[in-house]
């Protein structure tokens, strides 16, 4: 009698884990984006599968391709910037999104450069600026800072750039300022005619990562993606708690050695469980969250770059948290 209780408890427990990664796995598409590495580390250390959840990660370096691969379902879950899922909920081939997990912010790793002379943001009016133009993270944020001071792209004599084009060329002395990133940042610091002007420590909260997936498909895996969720806070803990161990494995996923992801890691914020909740708020008390992608929806219809405008709320979904 008791070996048989035995035999069937031993059944059970079978099943059970048979149930846990009998689904398909869950296939999350992203670039080799610093801020998404706790993704990876998840996986390698094996957090995903602690929690009963089969995920792969899929690296899409272009945000199109990203589109394009989660529109035909190729993958299930999409990383990106706030902004990014706005276009992709309003693009002209429209695709549902919701987010349900922030997953970094730049905290200084992106900024503004700019000549000595250009002591203030309103300084920048009839000056020459090299920026990355018509969508994206950095065009977004410039947008912002403009509209916080009072002003439009239109005070500006603008270049359209990528933004280590622009930076380096305002190294180089070509251009009054431009929206860049790190390394260009500090090297724009070590010239005789050139300072950081804005970076993104200031603004915080305003160029985000974000996880996203389908309505259809939450309905269909939130209790996998709840998992994922709880996957991600710990590696986030864990990348905290032991950077010896983390950062050598999140390095290899973004390419790097561990003592350059170690020194560029410290320009951007990973968000926790607290730091979700902040962000996210509640329908009642909504956080940031909910600002920026309105903002992001508000200036993208602005600029005529979508022809809808989605409201923030459809966009979000923060009861996985």
């Amino acid at each position: 009698m008791k070996k048989s209780w035995m035999v069937g408890m031993m059944v059970l427990v079978f099943l059970m884990a048979g149930s846990a990664f009998g689904a398909e796995p869950i296939k999350l598409g992203m670039s080799t984006w610093l801020g998404y590495a706790p993704l990876y580390l998840a996986k390698e250390k094996g957090f995903f599968k602690k929690q009963g959840v089969d995920v792969e990660i899929v690296v899409i370096e272009s945000p199109a391709d990203r589109r394009a691969a989660f529109a035909a379902d190729k993958i299930q879950g999409m990383a990106t910037t706030v902004d990014t899922h706005v276009m992709t909920a309003a693009a002209e081939n429209p695709v549902s999104v919701k987010q349900v997990l922030a997953l970094d912010d730049s905290h200084g790793g992106d900024g503004m450069v700019a000549k000595k002379e250009i002591k203030t943001i309103k300084d920048l009016k009839g000056k020459t600026v090299a920026a990355q133009l018509g969508a994206g993270a950095s065009y977004f944020w410039l947008n912002y800072v403009l509209a916080q001071n009072g002003m439009k792209l239109a005070d500006l004599k603008t270049i359209d750039m990528k933004a280590g084009d622009a930076g380096s060329a305002f190294v180089a002395g070509k251009v009054d300022a431009a929206v860049t990133w790190e390394p260009w940042l500090s090297k724009a610091k070590e010239t005789a005619f050139g300072h950081v002007l804005l970076s993104s420590d200031k603004t915080p909260g305003i160029i985000v990562d974000s996880l996203a997936f389908k309505p259809d498909f939450l309905k269909k895996r939130g209790a996998d993606v709840k998992k994922i969720v709880a996957a991600w806070n710990e590696a986030v803990k864990f990348a905290a708690e032991n950077p010896k161990e983390a950062d050598p494995i999140m390095a290899k996923f973004t390419g790097q050695k561990p003592e350059e992801f170690s020194k560029e890691k410290t320009g951007v914020r990973f968000y926790g469980s607290k730091e979700n909740k902040d962000y996210f708020g509640t329908l009642q008390k909504p956080g940031l969250l909910y600002t920026v992608t309105q903002r992001a929806a508000d200036l993208w219809f602005e600029l005529k770059l979508i022809k809808t405008k989605p409201k923030a709320a459809d966009l979000i979904d923060g009861s996985f948290l």
